[in-house]
């Protein structure tokens, strides 16, 4: 497997688990994920949200991407940390392609529109056929 195959699967993939830390406390919650391609993985939110201040205070994070199959289903996990973009071009990127926003009379310039990537970390798949077998990290 190579970053390539990690791309493609998050994109095919998009209904995913986002894991935050607030204080020593884990946080998970599903996400419809916006996209990846070779500069990272993107996600977008609202800056009223507790993930942005979880995120802001520790941005260690974990996406967990998961398709059902034959034998179960395959999974990746994404770890890495987050960096926000304040980019009015990536945001009017997010606008024009979910037009969920555009429905909420968000705009690419409203501040609360919180967009975030993991740009580097590590990612590795997990299915039943691997189960027991020692992980295989692709780094990114």
């Amino acid at each position: 497997m190579d970053f390539k195959e990690c791309i493609k699967f998050a994109n095919e993939n998009p209904v995913c688990y986002l894991a935050t830390i607030e204080g020593k406390q884990p946080r998970v919650r599903g996400m419809l994920f916006w996209y990846a391609d070779e500069t990272g993985f993107y996600l977008q939110s609202g800056k009223m949200k507790g993930l942005y201040k979880q995120l802001r205070d520790n941005p260690k994070a974990e996406i967990c991407f998961c398709k059902p199959d034959k034998n179960g289903s395959t999974t990746m996990r994404v770890t890495g940390e987050v960096e926000f973009l304040e980019d009015i071009q990536i945001k009017e990127k997010a606008v024009k392609d979910r037009q969920f926003l555009k429905a909420m009379g968000i705009t690419a310039k409203d501040p609360e529109l919180l967009i975030f990537r993991i740009s580097k970390g590590v990612a590795h798949f997990w299915n039943n056929d691997i189960n027991m077998k020692p992980k295989e990290y692709i780094n990114f």
